[in-house]
């Protein structure tokens, strides 16, 4: 073929040829006429990654940012191929069995979800094509069905017993229980709540959960009753970290692991099911579920609705309802809900706070 004269424009034949071509390359026209782009190593781009991030998401890829630091530092984002990229994932798989990690599943999850959070930013960067992005193409493994369950109401009541029994703070132990169990909240949410966080007037507390959402909870007047109690004897700033020890200091993630530690001693069960803190969810939003319905429970989860289709903008419950939800499920009355009558179906082992005397 015989190249077009210079000035005459190539025909429209052979222009579509060379997209076509350019286009299975993975090459923009631009690219034949700009400069080339310096594509940063690892050690360049991680530190500007974990920067972009949340605590809570550092947390879970920080392992896997340090792994990568350590094995490829100097590498290009662009030099490493799918193959390596899983080779890599099964060889941590691997070493997590090796620690005690039933199949490491979680590992290769948190890994690959490390690297595309890596490459996502290099693509906002403008560092590397989407078609050149090889952690696009390493998939992430599928999540199995998940093992927890409702707690029944007997062993409920069995586990804030010995909360209640045991430790060198019942007290602080079963306001974590009643806390989790009345709102269904979520770790990082009791953590987060403030003496600020408390409506008393209306038996509000304001939850700032994962994803920076930010939600007000209908509780309980003993609930509140407690909450406001603790953080006066306890000294909380009005800003600051409500649950805390006796000696003021805020508690931490390592509370949780020991209380139910302790509570695994006692109760057998508890070891071998692995129950946490997130199984006080399930067994108060499935209970709410099963009373008031679909609608209701998703709201009191404070879950979006960006999912779960425009039926749901429709049907979507309020704050009132869940301060009905909660006077049913505690068997107090609720100032949103005047007209709430106790009622005797009532979850009085979820709900119950022990008194003084059995503390």
């Amino acid at each position: 073929m015989t190249a077009p004269e210079a000035g005459k424009t190539p025909p429209a034949q052979a222009l579509e040829a060379a997209r076509t071509l350019l286009s299975q390359l993975g090459i923009a026209p631009a690219d034949l006429i700009s400069d080339p782009i310096a594509v940063p190593t690892f050690a360049d781009v991680i530190p500007r990654v974990r920067q972009t991030l949340s605590p809570g998401t550092l947390r879970t890829y920080n392992t896997h940012f340090l792994h990568l630091l350590e094995q490829w530092p100097h590498r290009r984002l662009d030099e490493p191929t799918k193959p390596e990229l899983t080779a890599m994932a099964e060889r941590l798989k691997a070493e997590s069995v090796a620690k005690g990690s039933r199949h490491g599943r979680g590992t290769v999850e948190n890994f690959v979800g490390a690297l595309r959070c890596i490459y996502r930013y290099a693509e906002d960067q403008c560092w590397i094509r989407p078609a050149d992005n090889p952690a696009r193409r390493v998939a992430k493994p599928a999540r199995r069905p998940g093992t927890r369950y409702a707690i029944p109401p007997n062993q409920l009541a069995d586990i804030i017993r010995t909360a209640a029994s045991s430790g060198n703070d019942p007290h602080l132990d079963c306001l974590i229980l009643r806390l989790h169990t009345e709102t269904a909240c979520r770790r990082g949410g009791a953590l987060a709540l403030t003496p600020a966080d408390l409506d008393p007037d209306q038996c509000l507390i304001r939850l700032h959960e994962k994803g920076e959402t930010e939600r007000w909870q209908p509780v309980s007047p003993t609930l509140m009753r407690h909450l406001l109690n603790h953080a006066r004897e306890r000294h909380a700033p009005q800003a600051g970290q409500l649950l805390r020890y006796r000696n003021g200091k805020p508690i931490t993630k390592r509370r949780y692991d020991h209380l139910w530690a302790r509570i695994g001693e006692d109760l057998p069960w508890v070891a071998v099911q692995g129950v946490t803190t997130h199984w006080l969810r399930h067994t108060t939003l499935t209970w709410v579920e099963r009373h008031f319905g679909f609608a209701v429970a998703r709201y009191f989860a404070g879950h979006d609705d960006k999912k779960a289709g425009s039926t749901v903008t429709y049907v979507k419950s309020n704050l009132l309802e869940i301060a009905a939800a909660v006077a049913l499920m505690t068997g107090e009355p609720h100032p949103l809900v005047r007209a709430f009558q106790p009622n005797p179906f009532a979850i009085d082992a979820s709900a119950r706070y022990p008194s003084p005397e059995e503390r």
